[in-house]
């Protein structure tokens, strides 16, 4: 990734969590963290990563964040100082819920070999 990338990626991360803590006072999309932002090698989109706490949420908030994807973006040409303010696109980051699976897959093992050995 290009070091202009790297600096844009970190500044919208940075902004979308900040719109979120100051802007959007929704209880209903919960508690929720920017894991992560990909832009485009021409800086006109952004792939905006989310990890949310309740896990069963997951599509609702999809469908809220994509209500309001138009606030969200208006809001970043507000504060930053770029040509094209990229056109987001909004992702649950499933990483997470990767690994608790593998942690319980580990434990279960665990368990296993303990039993087997008594």
């Amino acid at each position: 990734m290009s070091i202009r990338r790297d600096k844009v990626s970190k500044i919208i991360k940075e902004e979308i969590s900040l719109i979120f803590l100051q802007k959007i006072q929704d209880p209903k999309l919960g508690f929720v963290t920017v894991t992560e932002v990909k832009v485009t090698p021409d800086l006109k989109q952004a792939k905006v990563y989310f990890s949310i706490y309740e896990k069963e949420l997951k599509e609702e908030f999809l469908n809220k964040i994509n209500d309001i994807k138009g606030f969200i973006r208006s809001e970043l040409a507000h504060r930053l100082s770029l040509r094209y303010v990229p056109e987001l696109f909004f992702y649950i980051d499933e990483t997470l819920d990767y690994v608790e699976k593998m942690e319980d897959i580990f434990d279960k093992i665990h368990r296993d070999d303990k039993q087997s050995e008594s």
